[in-house]
């Protein structure tokens, strides 16, 4: 029966007949808590994949070359990378489980005025906007682990 499954099985003890997977992590937990962890990110991988896919335009490859391509997702791996360190670092709250799309049309394409000054370049945003505020709070936490020792 062992050779006639899809996957990987071992037969152990009265014939009990058992899947064999494997585990392999530099995570450095406990057995039981690490097996909860991974069963815990059930289905995270696909939406990832999902996300890198059709709103990072990794699933639009520019070229035919394979090196064009691998730099065009990494690209896309990195810009997926840095909009989650954003959510959780400097966003937090209810914006951590926000797509893309929706932190670009309330905070990314906030109407403004750029100017530049001393050499700085700055953007200008009216106090009354709603994203204002969100705005320099998320300024604040990113300071806040700048100066944080590492």
């Amino acid at each position: 029966l062992e050779g006639q499954l899809p996957f990987p099985a071992l037969t152990l003890g009265q014939g009990r007949l058992y899947k064999v997977t494997a585990l392999i992590t530099n995570r450095d937990l406990p057995g039981p808590d690490l097996i909860g962890w991974y069963r815990g990110r059930c289905g995270k991988s696909e939406e990832v994949h999902r996300v890198l896919k059709e709103e990072l335009a990794g699933g639009t490859l520019p070229s035919g070359s394979f090196g064009e391509n691998a730099a065009w997702w990494a690209i896309a791996a990195l810009a997926f990378n840095v909009h989650t360190a954003v959510k959780g670092l400097a966003l937090g709250g209810p914006w951590v489980n926000k797509r893309l799309k929706t932190i670009r049309f309330h905070l990314l394409a906030v109407p403004g005025r750029v100017l530049e000054r001393g050499g700085q370049l700055l953007v200008r945003i009216g106090k009354t906007h709603p994203a204002f505020t969100l705005l320099c709070a998320g300024r604040g936490r990113f300071r806040a682990l700048l100066a944080a020792p590492s």
